[in-house]
């Protein structure tokens, strides 16, 4: 009981300051092999988070920037936060990549990678150089060489971190000059643009 003239006394824990972790939420076509592939780089930093939002029944990019979008609507970013949109150029039309690559251009923090024909060319860059692809299903075809059971998957423990930072080196090597837009042609990604920053991290 307290009584009158006395106050009562308050314990206030001491609130300790964790570390904001830098928000990355990329948007991508894919609902299997793209989301396993940025778990395991969300997996591998503890300073760092990848919200990844896969694909649905429609992956046209026009409906992977609608995802992206309808969602930034509800999480609000963090100025050091970055919003990225992960397509295949595969046989998808200028005009549809152009309303990706001009929604980034709005805000510094957003940002369009894209591999040419598909993500299996990003891929296939953690095993070789990747030179000589003519064709999405070509693409597929070298990178069972390397993963004989993939089939639209990625298994954790077939890529260390050694063959992510190869995979960055190659496909910088074979994006230059570099691409202002997106790969026009064969056998190039940006992806590395957005691993490259998560390895810095």
């Amino acid at each position: 009981m307290v009584t009158a003239g006395k106050k009562r006394r308050r314990f206030a824990r001491p609130i300790g300051r964790r570390r904001y972790r830098k928000v990355y939420v990329v948007a991508v076509e894919g609902r299997k092999t793209e989301p396993q592939y940025f778990a395991i780089l969300d997996q591998s930093s503890s300073v760092i988070q990848i919200k990844c939002l896969e694909g649905k029944d429609d992956t046209s990019p026009p409906q992977v920037l609608k995802r992206l979008t309808e969602y930034l609507r509800g999480e609000k970013l963090k100025t050091s936060d970055e919003a990225w949109l992960v397509v295949d150029k595969d046989h998808w039309t200028d005009d549809q990549l152009s309303q990706l690559s001009n929604w980034t251009t709005e805000t510094e923090n957003r940002s369009l990678a894209v591999s040419n024909p598909s993500f299996e060319y990003w891929l296939l860059l953690h095993f070789e150089d990747g030179t000589g692809i003519r064709s999405q299903r070509e693409c597929k075809d070298r990178l069972r060489r390397h993963l004989p059971d993939y089939d639209k998957g990625v298994d954790s423990s077939r890529l260390s971190a050694e063959m992510i930072r190869l995979a960055v080196t190659r496909a910088k090597r074979r994006d230059n000059p570099p691409c202002v837009d997106w790969p026009t042609q064969l056998g190039q990604t940006t992806v590395y643009r957005l691993v490259e920053k998560v390895l810095k991290e």
